[in-house]
């Protein structure tokens, strides 16, 4: 029989997602798959029971229904400070993954180069390499993971046509600084490439840390591609709505790539959605308070079982540190803790493209309850090893 492509060799399955396998199969407490356990708000399940009774139920327009668009930019516009146009600068996709896609398919051709930020979200090379293009990994050095100017300074003169940018990130949970940004706008405007952002998690920063947005910095609307989704603010990571936000001409090739590859993101839950969009400002406030409390309730249990890690300063993820226990390969680390200690994380070496073995990724995006109950089982951790 025929050989499948080539490029398939190149990445993996998602190891996010066979860890969550994992869990399931030790019936351990799953802090592997970043999805939270609270529904959407009780207003916006009542908008869908609506949508799904009344409609609408046929195709949306493909880029997006007008009245989520519409929405979405009133929210945005407010968030990101920039005048945004409902029918010239936004795509609607189905869930953020789709959006990084149409963002890697609109940018690049083929051998083109994008540089990655390491550790990176798993995504983000495959993304790279089916798209035909090439990635150029820089590091951000832990524990702070912060990177050297100088090192993405050589990843640009290498002239890629792109870089990603997950900020807050996944998975060490950095913001970067305006400084930071505006250094890697200050070498995009210079070799004259595209920063493909991916903000998810925008509303969860921990104070004094702030997110800025790219796409505002001056100068820098022209050549920044924004993807992002409803789907860890309003807790509905299921209902799969995502969304490209880019200058006109860049999003008119946008919608080609979308149009191809989904036709459209569902009609009833962009309706539904609208609802999610118009909540006061005081919804944000209040997903910060609680991601705070559950983040330093989850530190402490980390404290009292002597481990280390770095604290997240966005997103829910913490980045552990079990060199101590002579952890050599992460992945069968992370399986015997699943069976034995009855938590699941996701193995570090998943998101760096350097030898990184030492490291794990947890997610505290869970109740309170289950939390209390992960820091009873990671206190048995080093009596087990």
């Amino acid at each position: 029989m025929p050989k499948t492509a080539d490029r398939l060799t190149r990445f993996t399955e998602s190891v996010i997602r066979e860890m969550t396998r994992v869990a399931n199969q030790y019936d351990a407490i799953n802090l592997s798959q970043g999805f939270p356990d609270s529904d959407p708000p009780a207003e916006v399940l009542a908008a869908g029971k609506r949508a799904m009774a009344e409609g609408p139920h046929q195709y949306a327009i493909t880029w997006g229904a007008p009245r989520f668009r519409k929405a979405l930019v009133d929210k945005q516009r407010h968030w990101m400070g920039i005048d945004l146009d409902a029918d010239a600068h936004v795509v609607v996709t189905c869930g953020s993954t789709e959006a990084m896609m149409t963002a890697m398919m609109t940018a690049c051709n083929p051998g083109d180069k994008v540089i990655v930020f390491s550790p990176y979200y798993e995504n983000y090379g495959a993304d790279t390499i089916l798209s035909g293009a090439e990635p150029i990994y820089v590091p951000l050095h832990p524990p702070d993971f912060d990177f050297d100017p100088a090192q993405l300074r050589a990843a640009f003169e290498k002239r890629p046509k792109a870089i990603v940018l997950c900020n807050p990130s996944n998975p060490s949970g950095k913001v970067f600084s305006l400084e930071e940004l505006q250094i890697i706008a200050d070498l995009a405007r210079e070799f004259d490439a595209f920063v493909i952002t991916d903000e998810v998690y925008e509303h969860i920063v921990y104070p004094p840390y702030r997110h800025h947005y790219m796409a505002a910095l001056p100068g820098m609307f022209e050549r920044t591609i924004s993807c992002s989704s409803l789907s860890k603010t309003y807790n509905m990571t299921g209902w799969r709505l995502g969304y490209v936000i880019g200058a006109e001409t860049v999003v008119a090739g946008a919608r080609k790539v979308h149009d191809f590859l989904t036709v459209g993101a569902a009609a009833p839950l962009q309706e539904a959605a609208v609802t999610a969009l118009e909540l006061p400002l005081s919804y944000y406030g209040q997903l910060t308070a609680d991601y705070t409390r559950k983040r330093d309730l989850f530190l402490g249990y980390l404290d009292e079982a002597g481990l280390a890690y770095t604290k997240p300063q966005g997103a829910y993820y913490v980045m552990v540190d079990c060199s101590e226990f002579g952890v050599t390969d992460d992945n069968e680390f992370c399986r015997w803790m699943a069976e034995k200690v009855g938590v699941a994380a996701v193995p570090g070496s998943s998101f760096f493209h350097e030898p990184v073995n030492h490291l794990i990724r947890l997610h505290f995006s869970r109740n309170e309850e289950i939390l209390a109950e992960t820091g009873k089982r990671l206190k048995k951790l080093k009596t087990l090893i």
